[in-house]
């Protein structure tokens, strides 16, 4: 069983300058909170197969977890797969899933997110841990969006 959530975010910029941002892994040093660094396990553009790990600061200690982009549909929808088992996490499997749409001169960004692959106590506790990844999905999703309208 998996345990899903939804994140649906505004932006009054361009669809295609959201969408591209989503996939800026360098450009994420200045909106992601705690960012640490972003390790790119391949060469070139972001592509389907395109892998990084990223690495941030929570409660104090880094933890780093690894990124594989399973999906692109330009400008509208991009898949990530976060692989518990290779991440500070140790377990799981995370899917996010970006929907970018159009509407006028802004761009609507919906996160739709899913855990799957929890076992034991983990299992138990999967709707809280699903509150917490929402928030920080959220978190994210509230700084792209200031970046995007102020900074960029």
């Amino acid at each position: 069983m998996s345990i899903t959530f939804d994140v649906v975010r505004t932006f009054n910029a361009p669809h295609q300058t959201t969408y591209n941002s989503l996939i800026d892994l360098d450009a994420a040093y200045h909106w992601m909170h705690g960012l640490v660094r972003m390790e790119r396990l391949d060469d070139g553009p972001i592509k389907v197969g395109s892998e990084w790990k990223e690495t941030r600061k929570m409660f104090g200690k880094e933890a780093s977890e690894h990124f594989k982009v399973m999906e692109l549909q330009e400008p509208e929808k991009i898949v990530l797969r976060c692989d518990g088992s290779k991440g500070s996490t140790g377990k799981g499997e995370y899917i996010f899933t970006y929907t970018v749409d159009s509407a006028g001169d802004q761009s609507q960004v919906t996160l739709h997110g899913e855990i799957k692959g929890l076992t034991g106590l983990s299992k138990l506790f999967g709707k809280l841990m699903a509150g917490s990844f929402k928030k920080a999905c959220t978190k994210d999703l509230d700084a792209l969006k200031q970046y995007l309208e102020n900074y960029r």
